[in-house]
């Protein structure tokens, strides 16, 4: 038992430690002094830190990836949650052809998407909004959000909505009361693959966006073509800091396990 815990210790080690070397690498890289991409370096300089920060584009870009994710991500979540009760709870004539629709985002390369979306938006001359941005990155997300919703909407006890329904309580009351507390651990389980997915979609906003509403992921593609600096190195660093941060701040405020398990799934 000591010698197969042993091995088990070392290779989750292992894999943690694999998984984790090249954001390492990348951590370290934007703390060199030098022009270029370099390690080992001759120093530790925030240098590049600095550069982002005095840079107006990285800055914008990343106000807009946020808002965008926020809208893009919120939406998709409220198309989500209807569409995961409806199917996990009824049976329907043409429920697996809506499901398939629902999930076919999923299948397509995201540069086909990308192109019938530049047409498609262009043609209605909106191509290159935010809402034009923000209606692409709903399409590209909601599958993610769905399937999450659906699964926890699919292990839901009927008896529990029906218990209520008896004892008189409304619809909406049910749903607000009863449904929504049971199904949140998956609501926001999926508001946050969401929104991390539309934070860091680069395919799809390069056809759709323009220099006036350039996402973070577009910029940084962008100053990986024009120069070869740490700049994106310390972009990403700082990226990998908030989100380390955020991850600690919900820990320590709401409780990880609580959030995404669920009360009644804790032990």
């Amino acid at each position: 038992m000591i010698r197969n815990g042993w091995l088990s210790l070392a290779f989750h080690a292992a894999f943690i430690a694999f998984i984790a070397a090249p954001l390492a690498i990348v951590c370290a890289v934007a703390f060199t002094p030098l022009g270029y991409i370099s390690l080992p370096t001759s120093g530790i300089s925030l240098r590049w830190f600095a550069a982002v920060a005095d840079n107006p584009r990285f800055i914008n870009a990343f106000w807009l990836s946020l808002a965008l994710g926020l809208v893009s991500s919120a939406v998709a979540t409220v198309l989500a949650v209807p569409a995961a009760l409806a199917i996990a709870r009824h049976r329907f004539p043409g429920r697996a052809a809506i499901s398939g629709f629902l999930l076919s985002p999923l299948m397509i390369p995201h540069i086909v998407l990308g192109v019938a979306f530049l047409r498609y938006f262009s043609q209605i001359g909106i191509n290159g909004t935010f809402a034009s941005l923000a209606a692409a990155h709903v399409i590209v997300i909601l599958p993610f959000a769905l399937r999450l919703v659906l699964a926890a909407a699919t292990g839901l006890d009927p008896a529990v909505e029906r218990a209520a329904v008896s004892l008189g309580a409304p619809s909406f009351t049910v749903f607000r009361r009863v449904t929504l507390p049971l199904i949140l651990p998956g609501i926001v389980s999926g508001w946050l693959l969401a929104f991390i997915t539309s934070f860091d979609e680069l395919t799809v906003s390069v056809f759709v966006s323009n220099p006036s509403t350039t996402t973070l992921p577009v910029r940084m593609f962008l100053q990986i073509q024009d120069t070869i600096d740490p700049m994106v190195a310390a972009v990403s660093a700082l990226l990998i800091a908030a989100t380390v941060l955020v991850m600690l701040l919900l820990d320590r405020l709401v409780g990880l396990e609580r959030l995404f398990v669920g009360k009644g799934q804790q032990r």
